[in-house]
């Protein structure tokens, strides 16, 4: 079976203040941000890996630059967060596990050649970066094991940021779904997995990346960071 690999990429950005979708904006090196996230996937996994992305606002300019994948439509992409987006790609998706990424995140191609022997162990992860740790970034802690505990903007004592690339085995898919089902419609998909791992024993290994570049693309100053790597 070909790894299954989604992009969210259905909200409206607004806070870069462009009027295409985000993941549409261009890069230094003339690609879009979403073209990167691609060129990075097909680097690390090959032709065979299959692409869902999870689309709404103006959902046909990405079809239209994209036209080669498999799409999710979501029609409250105005009314609802990324958990609600992930739960629709989770359901449309096959029996294995899920790679997903935010549709905003650019990132070193290393980093999906990092993730391959989880996925091979299919291993359920989160990518993390323990370099630094933002105030209005998703943080994290672990347990004395060693696995993901708490996974929040509001986390206290963080000792990471999440990157926004992640992955469910397909023995923990299952429970994922049904949290993201229970959760508020504005609430992160990390709600949904902080209720699986509380609530179904769902053991989330961290995938430290913090020698490597990934900067998830919010405002100006974040496309202009990213713009000195690519």
């Amino acid at each position: 079976m070909s790894l299954q690999i989604v992009i969210l990429a259905a909200g409206m950005g607004s806070r870069l203040g462009r009027s295409l979708p985000k993941p549409l904006t261009e890069l230094g090196d003339g690609r879009s941000i979403m073209q990167q996230q691609h060129d990075n996937i097909r680097s690390a996994f090959g032709d065979d890996a299959r692409i869902t992305t999870v689309v709404g606002y103006r959902a046909e300019t990405i079809v239209e630059a994209f036209p080669d994948v498999d799409y999710v439509y979501n029609a409250r992409y105005d009314q609802t967060n990324t958990s609600q987006s992930l739960l629709r790609a989770l359901k449309a998706s096959g029996r294995g596990g899920v790679l997903w990424m935010n549709g905003d995140v650019v990132f070193d191609p290393r980093v999906l050649g990092r993730a391959v022997s989880f996925i091979e162990r299919d291993q359920s992860f989160v990518t993390v970066n323990t370099a630094k740790v933002s105030d209005e970034e998703v943080k994290y802690t672990v347990t004395a094991e060693g696995y993901i505990n708490e996974l929040s903007k509001t986390v206290r004592g963080g000792i990471g940021e999440a990157v926004g690339i992640n992955y469910i085995s397909s023995r923990d898919k299952k429970a994922l779904i049904a949290q993201l089902g229970r959760v508020d419609d504005q609430d992160y998909f990390e709600r949904g997995l902080e209720l699986a791992i509380a609530e179904n024993g769902v053991l989330l290994e961290p995938m430290d990346i913090s020698d490597l570049y990934a900067v998830e693309v919010d405002f100006a100053e974040d496309l202009e960071r990213a713009n000195l790597f690519v």
